[in-house]
């Protein structure tokens, strides 16, 4: 399972009601089946979250349906494999289009709302990639996810006396579908053998194994609970002690 469906999902098993944006309508659909078919309230909508127009469009949409929006979760992760010698420029653009401007977008046209309702929760979904080298050339991913996190802190103080929190979660290596469908990782890792990759990441990680989509969901989860309510800047890693290590990936 994805980290977004999961983290979703858990949401909704807490209360909320979820408003389930995904560029594929299908997939963003299914999670908010999946969400109602245990008791749960949730709805979908199809968002690229690089179209500002959509972006706007989504968030008042909520606002006028539910009165407010408290929590939103921003997980939007992938580009391109290639460093910067080979990654071609458009490559580039679309990777940071992706990994950074959505979330700005979603942040920018969010955050009025809250602070209009008195205070929210932002949870950004970073990576580990943003700390150092994962043994895979991605530019774009690199910088991205290290923008995206220096972009929630600097949120985090601006607003921080008008009861808006933003908090990153920072995955490590997380056992999901994307990742074993994307030919460049795999290609770099084990020439496209995704068992072998799947044992090659549990190897880099001290624990011993990859995390899962839950691992993740349950962290944003406390983010956004009022536990988590003096924290606020902050960079949660999920990862097994990877980021920990000091040692790179290869």
């Amino acid at each position: 399972m994805g980290l977004g469906r999961a983290t979703a999902i858990t949401f909704a098993r807490e209360g909320a009601h979820v408003v389930c944006a995904d560029v594929s309508a299908e997939s963003a659909e299914r999670t908010a089946e999946m969400i109602r078919a245990e008791g749960h309230r949730a709805e979908s909508v199809r968002l690229d979250v690089t179209d500002e127009q959509q972006v706007k469009s989504v968030i008042d949409t909520a606002v006028r349906t539910h009165g407010r929006v408290d929590v939103l979760h921003n997980n939007v992760g992938i580009a391109a494999a290639g460093g910067v010698t080979d990654l071609a420029v458009a490559d580039w653009a679309k990777g940071l289009e992706l990994n950074l401007t959505g979330a700005f977008l979603s942040m920018r046209h969010a955050i009025p709302h809250m602070v209009a309702a008195g205070g929210g929760s932002i949870i950004n979904i970073s990576s580990a990639a943003a700390a150092g080298w994962s043994g895979v050339p991605y530019a774009a991913y690199y910088a991205g996810k290290a923008g995206l996190e220096h972009l929630s802190r600097t949120t985090a103080v601006e607003f921080a006396t008008r009861g808006v929190r933003v908090n990153v979660v920072q995955p490590g290596l997380i056992k999901t579908p994307m990742v074993a469908r994307s030919a460049g990782i795999a290609d770099a890792y084990s020439d496209g053998d995704v068992e072998a990759m799947w044992a090659k990441r549990d190897a880099q990680t001290p624990m011993g194994h990859m995390g899962e989509a839950w691992d993740v969901a349950n962290a944003s989860l406390f983010l956004a609970s009022d536990r988590a309510k003096y924290i606020s800047g902050a960079v949660l890693p999920v990862d097994g002690a990877l980021t920990a290590s000091f040692v790179s990936p290869s």
